[in-house]
């Protein structure tokens, strides 16, 4: 199959698997002052755990986000 064709093929498959959907962007930032030890150790475990610092906070952030939406809806 062609280059083209190849490609064209590859954008089809993405658009029926949701792929290539357009998130917001991470435009901000949040700081935050934390004990060193504990950053080093946080980000040691990040590497271990083959994950980024910036990801995990982030699923924090959405977890409980959605957490107390759910209680604050009932």
């Amino acid at each position: 199959m062609g280059k083209a064709k190849t490609d064209a093929a590859q954008t089809a498959l993405a658009k029926k698997s949701g792929a290539g959907a357009k998130k917001p962007k991470n435009d901000a930032q949040l700081l935050i002052r934390i004990n060193g030890e504990e950053r080093d150790r946080f980000l040691a475990l990040c590497d271990e755990l083959d994950t980024s610092a910036a990801r995990e906070v982030r699923r924090f952030i959405r977890t409980f986000i959605r957490k107390h939406q759910e209680t604050d809806d009932h």
